[in-house]
């Protein structure tokens, strides 16, 4: 996932946090609000209860590539935060992209 197409700020990361719309499942919250650029942008937030830092960028590279395949930037309409849950740890990378794909259909309805 381009730097581009990621929300890097904390003050980004804020305002879409209490201004935007929300969407939980299992292993992801997310919030999402109206794009405000050409291109949709994600940000990715873990707590640090999920393990150290190797863990924590483990998780955030295979969630970059979820959602580098799941979604196309230019079209997909929101700029969007996704919280990783505790329970990511739990299931398998394709039992989690299944869940995201799920969370990013329900945002687009």
């Amino acid at each position: 996932m381009k730097k581009v197409n990621r929300v890097r700020k904390n003050e980004e990361f804020q305002v879409l946090i209490k201004k935007g719309r929300k969407k939980t499942s299992a292993s992801f919250v997310m919030y999402y609000a109206e794009k405000k650029q050409e291109q949709a942008r994600i940000g990715i937030s873990l707590s640090k209860k999920i393990g150290n830092a190797v863990v924590r960028n483990k998780i955030k590279r295979q969630v970059r590539m979820m959602c580098q395949d799941l979604i196309s930037f230019e079209t997909f309409p929101y700029d969007a935060v996704l919280i990783v849950r505790h329970s990511y740890k739990n299931s398998s990378f394709a039992d989690n992209k299944n869940i995201l794909e799920k969370l990013f259909l329900k945002a687009t309805m």
